[in-house]
């Protein structure tokens, strides 16, 4: 009976730890997730968001004088509406005249005021010169008299002829500062009148001044072309909006047949990003159409954007081709093709693991999994290239095995290590000569794609 007993327990010890193999090894076998190793073209990006502009664009200003009057803003009362496709003089907005109009009328006023003046010093003038003229006048009559007053005396006493003289001498001198200060009052006269009228001109020089200005209130177009409304920091202008004197444009017009994609670029990846790489552009409103570009313009300092915390570098991008739908100001997603790598091998970044001073990967050998060194070089967003340690029929794991620490190490040899590194510096040697080669032969005119193929070495062990 206790050896029945005892046989019954063994069998049912054995038939529990059956399944309890079975069972861990499918629950391993769900969880681990593998994948093959890829081997062909692998290509590095910089993905950023960006804004379309034209090239070339022609502002629409408001008045260009305005600091000159003593007005540093105004507001835009009227707008045509954005997209409004106008010839050369149409209406396309007015301004705000009240602050014109009060200073006009002030000059208007003070122009009157003037212009008064003058007059009644001309009249003062004129009864002032009449009033000397006349002394003058009686003063000759007065001499002649006296003249012929010493011609009658000739035979009288000489005390008598020498009083008659005396007399003459006299009205000959009043005559003389008569003269004098007629000549003196002219002379202050012009120069009354010639400050007045001085003034008068320089109050009509500033009304003709407001009157060219407010000319310029209603703004026409310079071109033909369909109206962007320009845009600052605080959005778009539109009615309401402020201009100043300073930076009077109220729109533009652009050229719809050459347009740019302005890119902003993270500090962290601005060093990938070089003159004459190539460009894939997605235009968000119209994501079933493609275009590309290239680099034309990177520059050398950053900025702060607004609502940003990371500093970002301004990147033209120029489109080799344009579509009608395009417009300005449309957001695009642009893929920046920094480098390209021919027939290598690449796994997913998920694969890649660094421990300490060693690089490895969970590889798939057989039924068992071992942490197999490799040595890794570039990688972009989703996966890495392995320049030693894999092949092409090696299997990865995506997803670890629980007992990950206690899987046993595959290293590389030292002579592996030594031409895998000797690869890898020839491919960093060409890639920056490559870049170079590229930034050189940025012209105004498309590179063709070609031109940014990369042409990384082969670096497969």
């Amino acid at each position: 009976m206790k050896n029945t007993i005892l046989i019954l327990a063994t069998i049912l010890g054995l038939i529990a730890a059956y399944f309890m193999i079975n069972r861990s090894s499918s629950v391993e076998g769900v969880d681990i997730i593998t994948t093959e190793v890829d081997r062909g073209l692998f290509q590095i990006y910089v993905n950023a968001t960006g804004e379309l502009k034209a090239k070339k664009s022609v502002k629409v200003r408001g008045p260009q004088g305005m600091r000159s009057v003593g007005i540093y803003q105004t507001n835009i009362t009227e707008l045509i509406p954005e997209g409004t496709v106008v010839s050369k003089g149409d209406f396309v907005a007015s301004l705000d005249k009240s602050e014109l109009a009060t200073k006009m009328q002030e000059v208007q006023t003070e122009l009157e005021k003037v212009m008064t003046q003058l007059e009644q010093s001309k009249i003062d003038t004129a009864i002032e010169l009449k009033a000397i003229r006349d002394e003058i006048a009686n003063l000759q009559f007065t001499i002649q008299q006296e003249e012929l007053e010493i011609e009658k005396n000739r035979f009288e006493p000489a005390m008598i002829i020498d009083q008659s003289k005396l007399k003459l001498e006299k009205s000959q001198r009043d005559l003389a500062q008569l003269e004098d200060k007629l000549n003196l009052k002219k002379i202050q006269s012009d120069a009354i009148i010639g400050e007045h009228e001085a003034n008068m001109r320089q109050q009509q020089n500033k009304l003709e001044q407001y009157n060219s200005i407010a000319a310029q209130f209603t703004v026409t177009a310079p071109e033909d072309g369909m109206l962007i409304y320009e845009q600052s920091w605080n959005g778009k202008k539109g009615p309401g909006s402020q201009i100043s004197a300073w930076d009077p444009v109220v729109a533009e017009l652009p050229d719809l047949s050459d347009f740019i994609s302005v890119i902003y670029v993270n500090e962290v990846d601005i060093s990938k990003v070089k003159k004459g790489q190539q460009v894939d552009i997605k235009v968000d409103a119209f994501p079933e159409k493609e275009f590309n570009g290239y680099i034309s313009d990177v520059a050398n300092i950053g900025q702060q954007l607004r609502n940003q915390d990371a500093k970002v570098f301004e990147v033209t991008v120029q489109l080799n081709s344009i579509d009608s739908v395009l417009r300005p100001a449309m957001t695009t997603s642009n893929e920046v093709l920094v480098y390209s790598y021919e027939d290598v091998f690449s796994i997913p970044l998920e694969c890649y693991q660094k421990s300490d001073s060693l690089e490895f990967v969970v590889k798939k050998e057989g039924k068992k999994y071992v942490k197999q060194e490799v040595i890794a070089h570039v990688s972009n967003d989703d996966a890495i290239v392995i320049a030693a340690g894999l092949s092409e029929s090696d299997i990865v794991c995506l997803t670890f095995p629980g007992n990950l620490p206690e899987l046993p190490v595959v290293l590389l040899d030292d002579q592996t290590r030594e031409e895998a590194m000797e690869r890898l510096a020839l491919a960093d040697k060409n890639r920056i000569d490559q870049e170079r080669a590229w930034a050189r032969n940025v012209r105004e005119e498309a590179p063709s794609r070609e031109s940014f193929s990369g042409g990384g070495m082969i670096i497969i062990n």
